[in-house]
């Protein structure tokens, strides 16, 4: 067990296989044919050099960033993920800071909290959601749920894509800065990592504009932060839902006190029924390796 895992799985993994978590002697280490981490932690060049004997790596997650898979080619290592099971949670958590985002729901309910409505105050109108322009940055699986659920809104749907995807009832846009430019909400639902870099840039932001929203539940790497917060700060931007961030899980402080932000702390797949169907792949995964050395969910190295 190459990163700390919910206490369930790592029962499991060493009930079943006999995991040992790192660091480890390398007598154990040197036994270790698989190595299970998460999205968050990742696994790199070192930690996969420090593991003689190592043929795969699961990941108890969908996004690879924090994965050396270069190094995992160069050692001939095989990696699996947990796509599927988690998209649903995902995309009903980006739906829930759309919503929030543009309704003010967080900051209501602080309002009445502190007592302010009681007190005869007041907060600011949300706006609707329904019939509200979207543009989803990059239709895959998440993305494309994402879409479905906000059509039932009778939000037009569009999107932005490293190319179009075939039969999408979705209008297609050429770029990021042109999607932004035609919708009221952008949705960020892209994997990360070094080959994808900074997908929503200062002029994506700008296009977007101050009555625009932006939503994120990709990774924090592909916005560039620095822009995000002097635009929100500085009213260029109308708003944003926020689940991921570029240094988690530190989160820039001119945010924590923004009414018209909504953050959550990298929780779009964190249900009950999505964290253990999560794990039942992780386990099942790790078992068909040892027996049979194969993935039931292979990631393409190639």
């Amino acid at each position: 067990m190459a990163a700390p895992l919910q206490a369930d799985l790592a029962a499991a993994l060493e009930s079943e296989h006999r995991a040992v978590s790192l660091p480890q002697e390398d007598a154990a280490l040197a036994q270790v044919r698989v190595a299970v981490t998460t999205t968050g932690a990742g696994i790199d060049a070192a930690t996969i050099d420090g593991l003689p004997a190592l043929e795969a790596v699961v990941n108890f997650g969908v996004g690879l960033d924090a994965i050396d898979l270069a190094a995992c080619a160069r050692r001939g290592v095989s990696v699996a993920n947990t796509p599927d099971v988690l998209t649903d949670a995902t995309a009903d958590t980006a739906v829930a800071l759309v919503l929030a985002t543009l309704l003010r729901v967080p900051s209501s309910d602080r309002f009445v909290r502190s007592g302010g409505w009681a007190d005869g105050g007041s907060v600011p109108f949300g706006r609707q959601v329904s019939g509200r322009r979207v543009g989803v940055l990059g239709l895959g699986r998440i993305g494309s749920t994402i879409a479905r659920r906000l059509a039932a809104f009778d939000c037009p749907i569009s999107y932005h894509n490293r190319r179009e995807v075939a039969d999408s009832p979705y209008e297609y846009v050429g770029s990021a800065v042109e999607l932004a430019a035609a919708v009221d909400v952008l949705v960020v639902a892209t994997p990360g990592g070094a080959d994808v870099g900074v997908l929503v840039d200062a002029d994506v932001i700008e296009a977007l504009g101050p009555d625009g929203v932006l939503v994120n539940i990709g990774r924090g790497s592909v916005v560039d932060e620095a822009a995000l917060v002097d635009a929100l700060v500085e009213g260029r931007l109308g708003g944003a839902g926020l689940d991921v961030f570029a240094d988690e899980p530190h989160v820039p402080a001119a945010l924590l006190d923004l009414d018209h932000v909504v953050l959550l702390p990298h929780v779009g797949s964190a249900t009950v029924e999505t964290r253990t169907a999560m794990a039942a792949l992780v386990r099942d995964n790790v078992t068909a390796w040892l027996q049979d050395q194969r993935l039931l969910t292979p990631v393409d190295l190639t």
